[in-house]
C-alpha cells in the first residue's frame, strides 16, 4: 500500500463512530507510510490541530463540516499538511471548484460515508470525470482519490474515469482469506 487511509467518523456527520487522534498517535511510530486522514467529523475545525499533531500527513474534510471551507484549508496548511476535501455521493462540484488550486486530493465518496462494506455507487464516475477534467483543465497537481466498494472489478472503471489513488478496505482485508500483499497487487493490476 502506498497510503493508509484512516476514516474517522463522530456518530454525527456519519452514522458511526471510529477512531480519533490518540489511535493514530499510537500507530505513527510503526510506519513510514503516509496517513491519508478522512475526518467524517463536525465540526472539523476544532479537531485539526489534534489529527495533525497526532501524526495525519493528508487531512481530508467534507465542506458541508465547515462554515467556512477557505477557513478549514488554511488551517490545515498551517499545520504544514497536505489538504483534501471530500465529495459524499450527492455533493456537487460546485462545493469545492473554487478551492481547487489550494488543495492536495479530491476524495470522491462512491458510498454514502459511514459503514464498511457498501456496494459501489457508479453513479459518482461522471464526477469523478468532470473533476479530472477540470484538474488537467487548470494543470493542476492533486490526487484523485475514490473510496467506497472499491474492488477487482470495478477498480479499472474508477481509474479510467480519473482516479489515481484507490481506497480499498474490505476487499484488500476479506477476499484470498485476507491476503493483503496479495490483495493488494490483484487491484494494482486489474
Amino acid at each position: 500500500a502506498d497510503y493508509i487511509h484512516v476514516d474517522v467518523m463522530d456518530g454525527h456527520f456519519v452514522p458511526n463512530i471510529t477512531i480519533g487522534p490518540e489511535i493514530i498517535k499510537k500507530l505513527r511510530p510503526v510506519t513510514e507510510k503516509i496517513f491519508d486522514v478522512h475526518l467524517m467529523i463536525k465540526p472539523v475545525d476544532k479537531y485539526v490541530q489534534s489529527f495533525a499533531e497526532a501524526g495525519a500527513d493528508i487531512i481530508t474534510f467534507h465542506p458541508e463540516a465547515t462554515p467556512s471551507t477557505e477557513n478549514t484549508i488554511k488551517l490545515i496548511k498551517k499545520f504544514n499538511k497536505k489538504v483534501g476535501i471530500s465529495l459524499k455521493p450527492n455533493s456537487d462540484i460546485n462545493l469545492i471548484e473554487k478551492y481547487l488550486e489550494n488543495i492536495d486530493l479530491v476524495l470522491i465518496m462512491s458510498v454514502e460515508p459511514g459503514f464498511a462494506g457498501q456496494k459501489f455507487m457508479p453513479d459518482v464516475l461522471p464526477k469523478l470525470k468532470k473533476i479530472k477534467e477540470i484538474i488537467t483543465k487548470k494543470n493542476l497537481k492533486i490526487d484523485l482519490e475514490i473510496d467506497g466498494g472499491i474492488n477487482f472489478e470495478n477498480c479499472r472503471t474508477a481509474i479510467d474515469a480519473g482516479a489515481n489513488v484507490l481506497v480499498s478496505g474490505s476487499t484488500i482485508f476479506n477476499q484470498n482469506n485476507g491476503n493483503l500483499k496479495k490483495n493488494i497487487s490483484l487491484l494494482r493490476s486489474s
